[in-house]
């Protein structure tokens, strides 16, 4: 079975400060998934049941996504 494609876009900005020559500042902001696109897992393959032989009530229904939410994550680093 084929499922639905995969889409993320992440994203990094970084600025650095400089004081002096010794003092730097540098800051970073990192975004994953940052348009927040659904990714949806494969369908269930599981079409029969071995218990009862009948046909499953799940069969290629999507019940989960692959990848998480959007994310942001920030650091900041003195260097001397």
């Amino acid at each position: 079975m084929t499922g639905p494609g995969l889409v993320a876009t992440d994203l990094s900005l970084a600025k650095k400060l400089a004081f002096s020559e010794r003092l730097i500042l540098q800051f970073r902001a990192e975004f994953f998934n940052i348009f927040n696109h659904t990714n949806f897992n494969t369908p269930n393959p599981v079409v029969f049941t071995a218990a009862t032989g009948g046909a499953s009530p799940t069969a290629g229904v999507i019940t989960s996504t692959s990848t998480t939410s959007r994310q942001i994550q920030l650091g900041l680093k003195f260097l001397w």
